[in-house]
């Protein structure tokens, strides 16, 4: 039996999302000089020896179009720029997540007003905001109470959330979810102050014409 050594073995490296240089197997390509420029369906060597005369790298941008498209360019800052790009892409993605509050029915003004103002924290960050409210034994009976405890904070932040759903009961839990953003009002149409859109006054009737027997009378 053959004598294998401990340690770490060896992992290659993954490989090269693009093919480049001599491990393009294309007879012909479609050339992109170094400045962007079009330079036609040319050979395979033809496009190594000018990317070799650049001292940059031959890589193919393209490989299911006919001919493979080919761009002379720096590979090692193609590709540091590229992962660049996706690390930014990444860092912008928008991860939300579920902040929970806990409030009991009886819980008192002063700590209501604190985890309404955590809550506004979190929104202003981005986050969802769930407010849950737990029953102990008897305290089953007073769910209306505990309803109307949990419709009071989505009301005092009705300025700075919108509410997904009304609260709902799980177990001997009760919860509301808040996302971030209010519901925009309906704008209602401003009445119009235009002179122009004013009713018509009514027109009093033209005199009448004088008759033939006052004419004769003059």
């Amino acid at each position: 039996m053959a004598f294998r050594p401990r340690g770490p073995r060896f992992v290659p490296p993954p490989p090269d999302a693009h093919r480049i240089n001599r491990h393009i197997r294309a007879p012909q390509v479609r050339l992109v000089g170094a400045d962007g420029s079009q330079l036609g369906v040319v050979p395979i060597d033809d496009a190594l020896r000018r990317a070799e005369e650049a001292q940059l790298d031959l890589v193919e941008v393209a490989p299911t179009a006919q001919p493979p498209v080919c761009r002379i360019l720096d590979y090692g800052k193609f590709k540091y720029q590229q992962h660049k790009k996706e690390a930014e892409a990444r860092r912008k993605q928008s991860t939300t997540t579920v902040k929970e509050l806990r409030l009991g029915y009886r819980t008192d003004v002063g700590d209501l007003e604190r985890q309404i103002l955590k809550a506004r924290e979190f929104l202003a960050e981005g986050d969802r905001v769930k407010f849950t409210l737990r029953f102990r034994g008897r305290e089953m009976a007073y769910q209306d109470l505990g309803r109307q405890k949990l419709m009071r904070v989505c009301e005092a932040l009705s300025d700075a959330a919108s509410v997904e759903g009304n609260p709902r009961m799980e177990g001997r839990m009760m919860g509301v979810i808040l996302a971030p953003g209010a519901k925009k009002k309906p704008v209602k149409p401003q009445p119009s102050t235009r002179t122009d859109d004013k009713p018509a006054t009514k027109r009093e009737p033209a005199p009448a014409p004088p008759s033939v027997a006052a004419e004769d009378a003059s």
